[in-house]
């Protein structure tokens, strides 16, 4: 469960939390030159952060009035610290960081992204991930590199819903009682995605992925799990595979801000062609879709907001690794399906819908909340087709302002599903 104790929490906001200052050489063509000091404004009320927090509490602040915009960081720095009996005590730092390469009204904000973390259990993680626009958006470039040596939790495939078998392979697989298993693999990845800007908010875009699975194996004691009895029966070895290929996008986007959007429309579309001949296991062809779309719902308090996520991954033909099958937590920043473990439930293909409402809490936006419901459905091995069942999941959450420049937040929310599920979940950014 992606779950943390309450300490972190106490920890995360009160000692743990700090953004790099930096001095501002105004002679340079620096993204500071273009933030303005209405940005950091909302009707009138100046932002407050959690930098302006640890600066109000410093007892060795200096006491001069210089303008905070020439000393402040568009990069947010959040220790990753976790407990799990599946992954031990884990430690690690991540950063998250957003600057504009053109001006700002007609430039999105380029959004970096790396993190390194390293567990008791000896798993480790490490990653670097940019969404990077030019001036006028004419080009977007998206792309990640990841190492990692990773644990994952398995609950077989399908939603839960119980099927009479007589087939005990076919009883493991559809596993209605969601018994956990733990499987544990070495991942290597890469991907680059190109898009051109093609009409205002249109990108037409191509790129390509490698994904390399090595050391693959079931901790859980049981002869036949469930990866070994898909890979079995779909021609995969069960201990390594490839998903390397092509990707063929198109992308549409007026939102406003991608950490936090308070109006506008995100799109992706995506053909992942898995080939052969780029050293894939197998040939086989999956479509993503990703939509979001944002209503304000307020012209005085712009953080009061209800937005929308609907997110599937179909499969078109061929057969995918065990491990690559879309579902809970699988979408590519794993923030889908708040309530349930990550790979929950998981299928050949994958549907995924989310309400939010977001609402300010105080005027100066250093706290507002949340409340999100979601549902999800999968197909499975034994016949139930996508959108015949649903599984739901609800909770509410607290945002807390990290760095008014991007709009980072703090988010921490509960959620809770069905089959006992529950936890608290914690990041930097919205869950979408």
């Amino acid at each position: 469960m992606k779950s943390f104790w309450g300490l972190f929490v106490i920890m995360s906001l009160s000692t743990s939390i700090y953004a790099q200052q930096i001095e501002h050489d105004v002679k340079t063509d620096s993204i500071f030159k273009r933030i303005k000091k209405d940005s950091l404004k909302s009707n009138n009320i100046e932002l407050y952060d959690i930098v302006d927090g640890f600066k109000d509490i410093n007892p060795f602040k200096k006491n001069r009035k210089d303008s905070i915009q020439k000393k402040r960081s568009a990069i947010s720095y959040l220790p990753n610290v976790n407990y799990n009996p599946s992954i031990g005590f884990q430690i690690g730092v991540k950063a998250v960081g957003g600057l504009y390469f053109g001006d700002k009204k007609n430039t999105s904000m380029s959004v970096f992204a790396t993190a390194a973390n390293y567990t008791t259990k000896g798993i480790m993680v490490g990653y670097l991930f940019h969404d990077t626009y030019t001036s006028e958006n004419k080009w977007n470039f998206k792309g990640s590199l990841l190492a990692a040596k990773l644990v994952g939790l398995d609950y077989g495939m399908g939603i839960g819903h119980r099927i009479e078998t007589t087939n005990p392979d076919d009883e493991v697989m559809n596993n209605p009682d969601r018994e956990r298993y733990i499987n544990e693999y070495t991942l290597y990845g890469f991907n680059e995605r190109v898009y051109k800007k093609v009409a205002p908010g249109m990108f037409l875009g191509a790129g390509f992925y490698f994904d390399l699975k090595r050391n693959i194996r079931t901790l859980t004691a049981i002869d036949n799990p469930p990866n070994q009895i898909y890979s079995n029966d779909h021609g995969f070895d069960a201990s390594r595979n490839n998903s390397n290929g092509l990707m063929f996008n198109i992308q549409y986007m007026t939102r406003d801000n991608p950490n936090s959007a308070y109006k506008g429309i995100y799109t992706d579309v995506v053909l992942r062609a898995n080939q052969s001949w780029m050293g894939s296991s197998q040939d086989a062809l999956q479509l993503l879709t990703d939509y979001r779309q944002y209503f304000p719902l307020s012209t005085v308090r712009p953080n009061h907001v209800l937005a929308f996520w609907y997110y599937g991954s179909y499969n078109l033909s061929g057969n995918i690794p065990y491990l690559d099958l879309p579902g809970t937590g699988k979408d590519p920043y794993s923030r889908s399906g708040r309530g349930y473990t990550n790979g929950y439930f998981k299928g050949k293909s994958y549907a995924y819908a989310e309400l939010e409402y977001r609402f300010p809490i105080l005027r100066n936006q250093f706290l507002s909340g949340v409340v999100f419901g979601n549902i999800q459905t999968v197909n499975d091995n034994l016949g139930t087709k996508l959108f015949k069942y649903w599984q739901p999941a609800g909770g509410a959450g607290l945002r807390v302002l990290f760095n008014k420049l991007t709009r980072t937040n703090l988010c921490i929310d509960y959620a809770f599903g069905k089959f006992g599920q529950k936890g608290l979940f914690l990041g930097l950014n919205e869950a979408f």
